[in-house]
């Protein structure tokens, strides 16, 4: 049962470019590390009331970390000497939530250990510890972890490089990153992004990528028109969505359009490129995105983002870790790794729709497509979302020239 409870996180392993970044494992009781001496190693625990025990080794066996995941706390200790690496803050370690996974990083350029649950990023931290100056050949020796056959782990995935520093969610091209914007680690360069997040971040970043075009320059007024109008498309549409993802508890707030751009050609879950329309006030469920890779845009108005460390099935739920607003052009991002669940609102607050391009790709060696997106419902239970189509982008946009044409009236009411 436990192989369900990261989705698509879990895959067999597949061949990888020359020093992948990452690699997807299977059950094993001896994994390499891509470099010695660093890395993030990503696990399951398939028993949460149960300690989490694994090693890794230097290469001759001789010396080594014993790391134990409790209840209660991480447990470091070196092998040859019995010397506890203790952080005192760290009173967090297995918790008892359906979905729950958990990391250990190895950083042995900068003598330091970290480990946390869920997403492997600085705000996931529960356990970190800087080693002394003298242990760094120690720490570089590093290079393999073991795991007993009949350990409660299974390992999911290992990542070349350690948790260093806060991930950017901003994304910036490199003719507008400036060095003050390196510097200060708030923007990521678009050719840091994957091969794929590349891919899409150049298809809908350009200058003429934009809602209100030569065309129809009064489209996002249209759209606003439509939404707030009965009897119009949008409004309609959004009344017929209300039970979308709670068919027994409506909720016309949890309702946004999706008007698709060209079809779907089985690379992405669902139809690659998505814009998304979000009245005032309106919100997804918390979801994630199947292990895939996204750039997102905002085209008008702004989304607000709150980010969460692995999709909780569990009625409380688990806490966000960051809440990030996004205002007109702002573009994020989302990996196989980070940023994957999360919640959108356009907040009460905000006197606009929000509309964005949502753009979505697998990884060129993922072999394992998953056509859907999981959410959670009111209930707390994990459910599955099949991206659907509310409309064509070419037909939507004809529909509401139509509509705005014939809606003087409405038109002068909404935006005197």
């Amino acid at each position: 049962m436990y192989k369900n409870n990261l989705n698509r996180i879990m895959t067999y392993t597949k061949k990888e470019l020359v020093r992948p970044k990452s690699i997807k494992l299977t059950h094993t009781n001896k994994i390499n590390l891509i470099v010695h001496g660093q890395g993030v190693f990503i696990f399951l625990c398939k028993n949460q009331e149960k300690i989490s025990k694994f090693i890794i080794y230097n290469q001759t066996y001789s010396d080594g970390l014993l790391i134990d995941f409790t209840s209660d706390k991480i447990i470091v200790i070196r092998i040859s000497n019995n010397e506890k690496f203790i952080d005192i803050n760290n009173t967090k370690g297995i918790i008892n939530k359906k979905g729950a996974y958990y990391w250990f990083s190895l950083d042995s350029s900068n003598q330091k250990l970290s480990a946390g649950m869920g997403e492997a990023r600085i705000e996931n931290i529960l356990y970190e510890y800087q080693m002394k100056s003298e242990d760094r050949k120690f720490m570089e020796e590093l290079d393999k972890i073991v795991i007993d056959t009949d350990s409660n782990i299974h390992p999911l995935k290992i990542l070349r490089d350690p948790i260093r520093n806060a991930i950017p969610l901003f994304v910036k091209g490199t003719d507008e990153l400036t060095m003050n914007d390196v510097a200060e680690n708030y923007y990521l360069s678009s050719a840091n992004l994957s091969v794929v997040g590349q891919k899409l971040f150049n298809s809908i970043s350009g200058k003429r990528f934009i809602l209100d075009d030569l065309d129809f320059p009064e489209f996002s007024r249209a759209i606003e028109t439509s939404i707030n109008t009965p009897g119009l498309w949008c409004y309609n549409k959004l009344q017929e969505k209300a039970s979308e993802f709670n068919p027994d508890k409506p909720n016309i707030l949890e309702t946004y359009l999706r008007i698709t751009l060209n079809q779907n050609n089985g690379e992405s879950p669902g139809i690659p490129y998505v814009m998304e329309i979000w009245p005032v006030g309106h919100f997804s469920p918390i979801h994630n995105h199947s292990g895939a890779n996204a750039v997102i845009r905002v085209l008008h108005g702004s989304i607000n983002v709150s980010l969460f460390p692995f999709l909780c099935e569990d009625k409380e739920g688990i806490e966000s870790f960051g809440q990030i607003n996004f205002i007109k052009d702002d573009i994020t991002w989302i990996s196989a790794n980070v940023n994957q669940t999360h919640q959108l609102k356009n907040l009460e607050t905000n006197k606009d729709t929000c509309i964005t391009i949502q753009c979505y790709m697998y990884d060129e060696n993922d072999v394992l497509h998953y056509d859907y997106f999981d959410f959670i419902d009111s209930d707390g239970i994990k459910q599955q979302y099949t991206p659907d189509l509310d409309m064509d982008f070419i037909d939507f946009k004809k529909l509401m020239k139509q509509e705005w044409d014939a809606n003087k009236n409405v038109k002068k009411y909404y935006f005197v």
